[in-house]
């Protein structure tokens, strides 16, 4: 089984993003080809840079539900003020770490999503997912490879 820990976060925090609606969540290769060009826009135009600027420098993947459909986008740490983004509440509380590494730094925090959701998540009985989202990021390693890390809220089972 993966690797996992879990860390407690103490205060809740936010995130702003770009990002996108899914209509049918299980429409794996349109919601894939929907991020895609999502990602391509905002990189294309600056708005993703722009955003980074704001903040620490480090992009997330996030995962979350807006207005009861899922969504999917690229954001920073913390709230700002930028044309074409959403704010994000995430919640103090425990969350599932899972690490991964990978050579393609584009598809890094989607193999560790497909493997959480893909699986480890039900293998996991101690905890479990209770969201409101969830977030990945990937940075350069060592050896031209990347590291990346997905954070979900969980809550300890029985609790």
């Amino acid at each position: 089984m993966t690797q996992y820990s879990i860390q407690t976060i103490p205060e809740n925090f936010k995130m702003t993003a770009f990002g996108v609606t899914f209509e049918d969540f299980n429409d794996w290769a349109g919601n894939a080809a929907k991020t895609a060009a999502l990602k391509a826009e905002i990189t294309e135009n600056g708005k993703l840079a722009e955003l980074l600027a704001l903040a620490d420098g480090q992009v997330y993947q996030i995962n979350y539900s807006v207005h009861g459909k899922p969504w999917r986008g690229f954001g920073v740490m913390g709230e700002f003020k930028l044309e074409g983004t959403v704010v994000l509440d995430f919640l103090a509380g425990d969350y599932l770490v899972v690490p991964g590494t990978g050579a393609d730094k584009d598809s890094l925090a989607d193999e560790i999503t497909g493997k959480v959701f893909g699986g480890m998540l039900q293998q996991i009985t101690d905890y479990k997912y209770v969201g409101p989202g969830n977030s990945t990021f990937v940075k350069p390693a060592e050896n031209g490879k990347y590291y990346g890390e997905m954070w979900l809220r969980v809550k300890k089972v029985g609790d």
